[in-house]
């Protein structure tokens, strides 16, 4: 349940700094700075943050790709 915190913190710190990202990006950006994860489980711990109304997703340009922010 730590790790499931910890992970949660991590992004919001992220789309803190980077404003809204889609789902590789925020992958890519956690890995590089040592936090060990797929996309997989970022993707559930977003959905997660969704429910909780921390983080909310739009689409741009038609490309059907999430991007995520904070509420």
């Amino acid at each position: 349940m730590e790790n499931n915190t910890t992970l949660e913190m991590e992004i919001i710190k992220l789309l803190e700094k980077h404003g809204a990202l889609p789902l590789s990006f925020i992958t890519r950006f956690l890995n590089e700075s040592g936090v060990c994860c797929t996309r997989q489980k970022v993707e559930r711990t977003l959905r997660r943050l969704i429910d909780k109304k921390v983080v909310e997703f739009f689409y741009v340009n038609n490309n059907h790709r999430r991007h995520y922010r904070l509420r």
